[in-house]
């Protein structure tokens, strides 16, 4: 989508001297530093299997809130802005890497170090710390409502009213037996091993998304569900945004590609991103469809508890959150840990376990403020994503070109600039006046038609057999 000019390949030579040493000095590195062994060269991957390393990297516990992103944004201009915005998001990726060739530098950090100097570089560091964070929180507001729903279909009336079905307690246990611990290794290389399997976990889930959707034919479409187009459609661009968000690993994947040309790099990106694209057009629509009005910012939210293929999804899905964690909770350590203490050396263990801890608590506190997952999933978007992928790399671009600002080259960044700068100012504006205005979501409730008398025959049918 975009294409190396012949001066700026001179600009790069007669610059790279004094950049390169930005590289050198800059104390924080992408994930290539984060979940790599630095005593391995890294390997290099073909175009395909370098394609599903992006796919990975793209589709995680973001798309679980895409069909709640069509619902803020009405149907039709909803699945709208999730092709504009994979589209974008798609050449965002693009300049961030060509940046990185006209600093001659390889991470995100050193880009806007050289760029901006520290000022900027300060800045990327606050919301590359806030980012993983309010993942973190989100992941905690999943846990909440997905492991209280599996606990109480097990234990059946026995677990009814205890503390086992209670959401903080839930949360609490989860983070103290499991998350936790996996935080506390300070090397999780062997944990992102696991990327595949929560992939083919998200494959499941979709299945039994499309397994349930004859199941609930008979619930009415909302009177609105079919409508053009809603005036939250900035809060679905943050949702979007962050299923599509996966710059922290762009020069990770550019330098495990072979030969990482700019037109093989380009074949790699769009075909993730086309594929990512089909993923969330698949599950977004149908989950939409199936509850139109109704759907919850967690889609899973949205099935009845005692339907027991949606308990396995929910653990899948569970199980995918409790391994992604401890990867945030490293990216939020490193950041920390580099912003106030920089140095090259490990942290003392009094220091790691200090700063891993209070961490984990702060997500978990936070986290049982709320159980509203579209909420958290919005101002993640539209506050830090939002920056991170369409403000930034096109600003960076613009700045390292060091020509006109209004020239031919930079039509598209700019473009792509104020495309960020409208979803992130209207994406806040829209959450604050829902906010005075008291909106809700109903996450911990049984649906009404869950509640219907044929729905629960069934399900109590479904069970003996099954007994």
């Amino acid at each position: 989508m975009t294409s190396n000019k012949a001066s700026e390949d001179s600009y790069i030579l007669g610059r790279s001297q004094t950049q390169s040493t930005f590289s050198e000095t800059s104390s924080i590195g992408d994930t290539k530093q984060l979940v790599t062994d630095e005593k391995q060269d890294q390997e290099q991957s073909s175009i395909p299997m370098t394609s599903i390393n992006m796919i990975n990297s793209i589709v995680g516990s973001g798309v679980i809130g895409i069909p709640y992103a069509l619902k803020q944004s009405g149907f039709l201009f909803g699945t709208f802005l999730l092709i504009l915005v994979a589209v974008i998001t798609d050449y965002s990726i693009l300049l961030l890497v060509q940046g990185g060739k006209l600093s001659n530098t390889d991470t995100y950090q050193d880009v806007v170090l050289v760029a901006f100097g520290r000022p900027g570089f300060y800045l990327l560091t606050v919301l590359q710390f806030l980012y993983p964070f309010i993942a973190m929180i989100s992941y905690q507001v999943i846990i909440g409502d997905t492991i209280t729903k599996c606990f109480l279909r097990v234990g059946g009336d026995y677990l009814e009213g205890t503390v086992l079905v209670n959401r903080h307690f839930c949360i609490f246990l989860t983070t103290l037996v499991v998350t936790l611990p996996l935080s506390l290794y300070r090397d999780v290389a062997k944990l992102s091993k696991w990327a595949f399997l929560a992939m083919v976990l998200i494959v499941f889930i979709i299945v039994c998304i499309c397994i349930r959707i004859p199941d609930f034919s008979d619930v009415r479409a909302t009177a609105d569900a079919w409508s053009l187009f809603d005036y939250n459609f900035a809060q679905s661009i943050g949702i979007m945004t962050f299923a599509y968000m996966c710059h922290h690993n762009t020069f990770l994947i550019h330098q495990s590609l072979e030969n990482p040309t700019e037109k093989r790099f380009q074949i790699v990106t769009h075909f993730s991103f086309l594929f990512s694209l089909l993923i969330m057009l698949l599950i977004g629509v149908l989950g939409y469809v199936t509850f139109t009005g109704y759907t919850q910012g967690d889609l899973l939210e949205n099935y009845c508890r005692t339907d027991d293929l949606m308990n396995v999804a929910r653990l899948c899905f569970a199980i995918t959150i409790m391994l992604t964690y401890p990867l945030e909770c490293f990216v939020v350590r490193h950041v920390f840990e580099n912003a106030f203490f920089a140095v090259t050396e490990k942290a003392p263990m009094w220091r790691h376990l200090t700063v891993t801890i209070s961490v984990a608590a702060a997500t978990v506190l936070i986290s049982m403020t709320t159980d509203c997952l579209g909420i958290v999933l919005t101002f993640n978007g539209v506050v830090v994503a939002c920056p991170l992928a369409f403000i930034i790399p096109p600003l960076c671009v613009m700045k390292l070109r060091q020509e006109p600002v209004l020239s031919k080259e930079n039509i598209f960044p700019i473009l792509v600039a104020t495309f960020g700068i409208l979803a992130s100012v209207i994406g806040v504006i829209v959450a604050v006046y829902n906010l005075t205005k008291g909106i809700e979501c109903s996450h911990g409730n049984e649906m009404f038609y869950c509640l219907t008398a044929s729905r629960i025959n069934g399900s109590m049918l479904a069970s003996n057999t099954t007994l």
